[in-house]
């Protein structure tokens, strides 16, 4: 299903993830991700939700990143996007968790479903991404300069 969600968000062309890169990520002995399977009535899987912790350093506290949500198209519309959300909802409230936190691809029509349970778009916060060359080049410098232990 990660493969229909990168289909759908159409960037097929960026997603290399393996079943056995994704078993090892959810079952590794220390995973840092975890995920939840909602199923229909006969156990065949509709949707996902995968997610990992987030810290607030001005809460001081943990919170749930969902990295990704997915629902077959076919099974929108039938609450197990909800309940997904819900789970999530579920975890952080039981761990004392203060926040669910998501990005959402600004074309999705979801944005509607996210904002009648309450969700918030958060539009003083801009994203950035380091990565390929610009990551690699970025690293390299760190051993260029030697680290002070106060900083």
């Amino acid at each position: 299903m990660v493969h229909e969600l990168a289909d759908y968000e159409r960037a097929a062309d960026q997603c290399r993830l393996t079943p056995e890169q994704l078993t090892a990520a959810l079952f590794s002995p220390a995973p840092a991700l975890f995920g939840h399977v909602a199923v229909d009535g006969r156990d065949e899987p509709v949707g996902f939700a995968l997610w990992f912790l987030n810290f607030s350093t001005w809460a001081g506290v943990h919170g749930v990143y969902l990295e990704d949500l997915y629902v077959r198209p076919e099974h929108r519309g039938t609450g197990a996007g909800r309940l997904l959300l819900a789970a999530l909802a579920a975890i952080c409230v039981e761990r004392g968790y203060e926040r669910l936190e998501w990005w959402m691809i600004n074309w999705n029509p979801a944005a509607r479903f996210y904002a009648s349970i309450g969700a918030v778009q958060l539009d003083e916060w801009v994203p950035y991404r380091l990565s390929g060359p610009a990551l690699h080049g970025l690293a390299a410098q760190s051993t260029s300069a030697p680290a002070r232990p106060d900083a």
